[in-house]
């Protein structure tokens, strides 16, 4: 992982994308993309109200069309412009991708538990791991480092989320889970505090 950046943010916040058609079929995304469902909109809305009160100056998405709508609500509420940047997309699921579990298992069998011994260095076929997404996340932080901003709310996807996450100096980030109703306040050294929306 990088160095830490040369103005390090005093607070970053994560967010995911609303809930989409596929997290509720529970397909595979990766690079592909599906849309947000009517409760995914209701999300993003309500994470934009949670972050009303947390003085956010910047607002940057992944380039994935479902990271961006989200990005574009809370940042519209927010009074803020959206910087899309390209190593926010998620870890590429490869030849996985848009597919669910049973027709994983028919193709690839016993590959899902292999990922599960070896997370980090399991590349997905004609895809990438969670090391290559690490290496991505690592320039994005350097990139906000350095850019003066003070609170940086990022919009992403569980898994390069994870990345950002230890990137930032969580130790247990590769479990940790993030539902689209939660934003993550990282403060200084990794501490992490959950900011939740009821609804």
């Amino acid at each position: 992982m990088a160095g830490n950046p040369r103005h390090s943010p005093g607070l970053t916040y994560l967010a995911r994308h609303g809930q989409t058609e596929w997290n509720v079929a529970g397909r595979r995304q990766g690079r592909l993309d599906s849309p947000l469902t009517p409760l995914g909109l209701e999300q993003a809305h309500r994470n934009a109200l949670l972050l009303a009160g947390e003085d956010i100056d910047a607002v940057f998405a992944s380039p994935l069309g479902r990271a961006r709508r989200t990005a574009s609500i809370i940042a519209s509420e927010l009074g803020l412009t959206v910087q899309v940047v390209d190593d926010l997309a998620e870890i590429d699921h490869g030849s996985w991708s848009g597919l669910g579990p049973v027709e994983i298992d028919a193709r690839w069998p016993g590959q899902r538990e292999v990922r599960e011994r070896a997370k980090d260095t399991f590349r997905f076929p004609e895809g990438e791991s969670y090391a290559d997404g690490e290496v991505r996340a690592g320039r994005v932080l350097e990139e906000i480092g350095r850019s003066g901003v003070r609170r940086p709310l990022l919009v992403s996807h569980e898994m390069i989320g994870r990345m950002l996450l230890r990137g930032l100096g969580v130790p247990d980030a590769l479990g940790t889970r993030q539902p689209s109703d939660v934003v993550y306040r990282v403060r200084a050294g990794g501490v992490v505090e959950r900011l939740a929306s009821s609804g």
